[in-house]
């Protein structure tokens, strides 16, 4: 290590000087120190204010002194819901109060007919429950532990294959995931330099506009920055002003394509109505002429028959009771009393409001509860089979039923399969056209988050310029600082 001839000539002065000298020294230099930057006479924070281009008066945001009060929530609703559930009750009750004295006052054929309550065995596995309660016996056990166990084999099964299928799914679904996140690396670079690309344009023009102040050749020409940016949102006004426009232009269109649509569509539904009931009018009257041929043509043997047919065709003619008693009298039966009997039948029945439903389809109206099965169950015909083995048939119809069902199920698990995967595809690939759209959004939200933030400066920049108070180091100082605020200030490049 080489030593400075000087600072060894000052450490060996140092050595041969006094006590005195020493405490002399030290004291003067004491002096210099506190003379310069602690006795200074004006101290202030205008580097400081340089430095970090802070303003004489800057207000504080409207939005901070705004009180969002939580309105308390009233009972008044509460109330009323309470209420009005009570009040609905109450008028349920009375309208079955109402409905009771109805009841008592009207025509007995008038009365609404009884039901009995059908209990349906649809599925398989309640009907074999059914008959091994109802006939116990060697074959409805075995028909029944058959079908029990061939339903828990299916059911097993069908929880496997439906796993095995979720299973699939998840690991394609986690295959496109893996593609979508390495195609989005593109779309993140692209996002990322278009920001650091926003950030390199915006240092190179204010650095050309502050130089023209810093440099004292440059032209000092201030450009209108509010005016500027008053243009650009002037043009996204009339741009929005244009869609709004176009907007409510097309909505005016639609409204009335619409409402013409729908006045054409009632005019021709009434005009189908019309030809409907002339159409209908044509076969009642068709229907009626009929009636009158099977009168004339009635005879005693004929009776039964021709009392069967008139009664369908006065039903389908939809005949009043003046014609009905008009062509009863003109049969050509014997007895008086015959035909009095069935005109009684025909008015009662033509008169009643409801009728019996089919004894062999909803029991004979006693209110009791009534058994049938009507199952569509592949298991149905293992069931039948198991009931008699010896009936080729049978075994044939099992097969072929349970046969088709598994194809159809083991088609439509993998056509579900398959849908679903095609289905996590497309969105993939939507949600990856969605992000690359979206790149210009970031970079246009981007850059007006940045212009927001460095507006203020710059024009407190362009302030100082204009004042007049400031050297031309301190508007380089001032510059710097807004520069270092471009490159690194909010918003961040990594947010």
């Amino acid at each position: 290590m080489q030593i400075n001839p000087f600072q060894n000539e000052n450490i060996i002065q140092h050595r041969n000087l006094t006590n005195s000298q020493r405490r002399n020294i030290n004291t003067t230099r004491e002096g210099v120190v506190v003379n310069s930057f602690v006795k200074e006479n004006e101290v202030s924070l205008n580097n400081t204010k340089d430095t970090y281009i802070i303003s004489d008066n800057v207000e504080l945001p409207e939005a901070l002194y705004q009180d969002n009060q939580i309105v308390d929530k009233k009972l008044v609703p509460l109330s009323a819901i309470a209420l009005g559930v009570m009040g609905a009750v109450t008028v349920l009750t009375a309208f079955v109060s109402h409905s009771s004295k109805v009841a008592t006052n009207i025509a007995k054929e008038k009365w609404l007919p009884a039901v009995t309550r059908n209990v349906n065995l649809s599925k398989e596995k309640y009907q074999v429950i059914y008959q091994m309660v109802q006939n116990p016996n060697r074959k409805t056990f075995t028909a029944g532990a058959g079908v029990l166990t061939m339903s828990a084999m299916a059911f097993m099964g069908k929880t496997f294959f439906d796993g095995y299928k979720d299973i699939w799914i998840k690991r394609k679904e986690a295959d496109i995931q893996k593609n979508l996140q390495e195609n989005l690396i593109n779309v993140e670079t692209q996002a990322f330099s278009g920001k650091m690309q926003i950030i390199r344009n915006m240092l190179s023009k204010y650095t050309k506009d502050f130089e023209k102040y810093i440099n004292p050749s440059g032209e000092q020409v201030i450009p209108d920055f509010g005016q500027k940016r008053f243009s650009q949102f002037h043009f996204t006004s009339n741009s929005q002003s244009q869609k709004k426009n176009k907007s409510i232009f097309g909505n005016l269109i639609l409204g009335i394509v619409t409402l013409t649509g729908i006045v054409g569509l009632g005019y021709l539904s009434l005009k189908n109505l019309s030809k409907s009931k002339q159409h209908l009018a044509k076969y009642f009257d068709d229907t009626k002429n009929g009636i009158v041929e099977l009168v004339k043509n009635s005879t005693e043997k004929t009776k039964k028959i021709d009392s069967e047919n008139l009664e369908h065709l006065f039903s389908a003619a939809e005949a009043d009771e003046e014609f009905i008693k008009e062509q009863v009298m003109n049969l050509n039966w014997e007895s008086i009393e015959e035909k009095e009997n069935f005109l009684h039948k025909i008015i009662s029945k033509m008169k009643m409001s409801a009728t019996k439903v089919n004894p062999n389809i909803g029991g004979d109206g006693t209110p009791r509860p009534a058994f049938n099965s009507f199952v569509d169950d592949y298991k149905a015909f293992f069931y039948n089979w198991l009931l008699d083995t010896s009936n080729p048939q049978f075994k044939q119809l099992f097969l072929g039923i349970t046969g088709i069902t598994a194809v159809s199920y083991g088609g439509k698990l993998a056509g579900d399969a398959l849908k679903d995967v095609q289905v996590k595809k497309i969105n993939a690939e939507t949600e990856l056209n969605l992000q690359k759209r979206l790149v210009s959004t970031e970079l246009r939200n981007f850059k007006a988050k940045k212009d927001s933030a460095i507006a203020p400066l710059v024009e407190e920049f362009y302030k100082q310029v204009d004042s007049g108070s400031r050297s031309k180091e301190d508007l380089k100082t001032m510059a710097e600082n807004i520069l270092f605020e471009i490159k690194n200030g909010p918003p961040f490049v990594y947010s």
